[in-house]
């Protein structure tokens, strides 16, 4: 597999790094075309989450590695203003099988900062998607991710590793819930309408909050998650007059830039005579400008401070991860024996066209012969002895000529490939001439017959339609 994954992620970097090389959803069909400009580059899809961005690309079969990971990683740091060194202690490279095994651990929530979480596999299916409009899916990546999908999706029915998860977004709920007393008395506001707020929303509910408000860029999307969560959608615009009534301020947005800087809060502060607020910032790039932290009374989370509480749900899920573990080993090497079986399709293909014109020229000779009056029994006998001899020939040419060599090896493989038992002497070889033309004189009365049985048994093979040649 021509196949490498490169990437920065919530264990290999912080989230300080993390939102430098984040790709806004309106940068990445523009970033598909321009990383398959580069050299030998052919195919590619971007994944970028909160706690993730990751490239995969399938590469030109003939180049080596390593200018393969120098290349994408100077292009990855290139396309956000920084330089390869500032990345390289932070990049993690896969390649062939590896980069096949952690895009499905990916996909099944494996290697996610909760574990068995379901909304990468969604968001994985879009990176895809996106990468399909794009044009930069080809033959390469077009077979892998439908296995990836496939194999996590089995991953996800066959465990328990994704029921009733500790999200990321119940971990900021649990957050909420150690800061203040009683979360009933609580003004939450929730900036953006994503998935990640949709679950937020609906664990304040449970937890509680009765008096919600959902900020966000437009309308639409925030009006439908108040009407289902018995909130009160704004825009973001009004973010600064309603900020002082919020005790519970949780962030998750697209943006590029801070949506709240430490002058807004610090108005809201006064308004609210210094009563505590408490701030979670789950967006990478973040939401909250980090100096808002060092307000008093403002306790500001980003989403690597919610790790502690999704840890002790990482341990308890240990051995449904080494179950997944199990089933994602089984799925790469049955995709891996699939792949190699693919590169002898041409292979097969062509051998069959070779027998088939032969079959068709010693079937034209016979028939020729028939129309002639020759005896029917002997054209027949003619037609099997010319078939046997011509499909044997390039192998027995081949066998004398590994023989020679003393490439053992080859004449081992021969004789597998051939059907023959690995410990049998092999004679009637030596009474079959290499020009094609027929069974040597001086050979016993049955080599023809048993050159026949040879190649009927271990040259009929099947052909990819399912055919078997005659």
């Amino acid at each position: 597999m021509n196949l490498i994954a490169l990437g920065i992620n919530h264990n290999s970097a912080a989230v300080e790094v993390r939102e430098r090389v984040a790709f806004a959803p309106d940068q990445v069909a523009e970033a598909l075309e321009e990383l398959c400009r580069l050299q030998d580059v052919e195919e590619a899809v971007v994944l970028s989450t909160c706690n993730r961005t990751e490239l995969y690309v399938a590469h030109a079969p003939d180049r080596e590695m390593a200018p393969q990971k120098e290349q994408l990683l100077r292009w990855l740091a290139s396309y956000h203003h920084l330089t390869a060194s500032e990345l390289e202690s932070s990049a993690y490279f896969h390649q062939g099988q590896s980069a096949l095994q952690h895009m499905i651990q990916v996909a099944a929530g494996l290697d996610s900062m909760v574990l068995g979480e379901p909304q990468i596999f969604g968001q994985l299916k879009s990176a895809y998607a996106v990468a399909s409009e794009a044009g930069t899916v080809g033959a390469e990546l077009g077979r892998v991710l439908p296995r990836v999908f496939s194999i996590a999706k089995k991953v996800r029915t066959d465990t328990a590793i994704g029921e009733n998860p500790v999200s990321v977004a119940y971990a900021a709920v649990d957050l909420a819930g150690h800061i203040f007393a009683d979360l009933r008395s609580c003004t939450a506001l929730l900036v953006g309408a994503g998935e990640t707020i949709e679950l937020v929303a609906k664990h304040l509910v449970e937890a509680g909050v009765s008096e919600i408000v959902i900020a966000n860029r437009t309308l639409g999307r925030a009006r439908d998650l108040a009407q289902r969560f018995g909130a009160e959608a704004v825009l973001l615009s009004e973010i600064p007059e309603r900020l002082h009534s919020a005790d519970i301020v949780i962030s998750s947005t697209a943006s590029q830039l801070p949506i709240l800087g430490k002058g807004a809060v610090e108005g809201a502060l006064r308004s609210r005579k210094h009563r505590p607020m408490l701030m979670v910032d789950i967006a990478v790039p973040r939401d909250i400008e980090h100096q808002v932290g060092e307000l008093r009374d403002v306790y500001l989370y980003s989403v690597d401070d919610l790790k502690e509480i999704v840890d002790e749900n990482l341990r308890s899920r240990q051995t449904e991860a080494r179950k997944a573990d199990e089933i994602i080993a089984a799925g790469v090497t049955e995709f891996l024996s699939e792949t190699r079986s693919l590169a002898a399709v041409d292979s097969v293909r062509e051998y069959r066209r070779m027998a088939e014109s032969l079959r068709e020229r010693e079937l034209d000779r016979a028939l020729r012969a028939i129309a002639r009056g020759d005896d029917p029994q002997q054209v027949v006998a003619q037609l099997a002895r010319g078939i046997t001899n011509k499909l044997i020939h390039a192998p027995t040419a081949g066998l004398k000529a590994a023989s020679a060599a003393g490439r053992q090896d080859l004449l081992a493989n021969a004789r597998q490939l051939l059907g023959l038992a690995s410990d049998a002497a092999h004679p009637a070889a030596a009474n079959v001439t290499d020009d094609g033309g027929g069974v040597n004189p001086a050979a016993p009365a049955d080599s023809a017959s048993e050159a026949s049985n040879i190649t009927a048994e271990s040259v009929a093979s099947k052909n990819p339609d399912g055919q078997t040649l005659q």
